[in-house]
């Protein structure tokens, strides 16, 4: 027969793991939901995918886009998957343009939480005028993933 001192030890150890230890085990949020464009006709995507491969590897869900997609689709997909986040990649020059039209996209359609981050080949100089245009943070080639992830985690707004 098992005491009620028993009982109460039992009940706050399992109180205690209910509240503590099994919050972090279970996890009872969401994955950061990011979605991978390539806007404009840049046909090149590797980076993309190593940035996406590592933005899962790192507990993020990621939805990639494929290749040529116009801001309207980018956005869409982005509504539709409820995401977070939404990061480009762009090589063709065409950033000044394509990034700052999604941004305004979003905005229209009521999305505006929605992180914007752009990479790719992006010269020094028009990195404050896309930064004025509501892109969240620019990470040009040589950034290490790492970075890009925990700016993701660090500013993200939750829903």
């Amino acid at each position: 027969m098992v005491a009620s001192y028993e009982l109460r030890i039992l009940g706050r150890f399992f109180e205690e793991l209910l509240e503590h230890k099994l919050k972090g085990v279970l996890n009872l949020e969401r994955p950061i939901r990011v979605v991978v464009a390539k806007p404009g006709l840049d046909g090149h995507d590797r980076g993309a995918k190593v940035v996406a491969r590592a933005l899962r590897d790192a507990g993020m869900e990621v939805i990639y886009t494929g290749l040529r997609q116009t801001p309207e689709q980018i956005v869409e997909t982005a509504i539709q998957e409820d995401a977070d986040c939404v990061a480009m990649s762009i090589l063709s020059g065409a950033h000044n343009h394509l990034f700052p039209k999604v941004v305004n996209l979003l905005k229209e359609r009521g999305a505006d939480d929605v992180l914007v981050v752009g990479g790719g080949v992006i010269p020094e100089d028009d990195i404050p005028g896309l930064i004025e245009a509501g892109i969240a943070g620019i990470f040009t080639p040589g950034t290490p993933t790492s970075v890009t992830i925990d700016f993701i985690k660090n500013n993200i707004k939750r829903k």
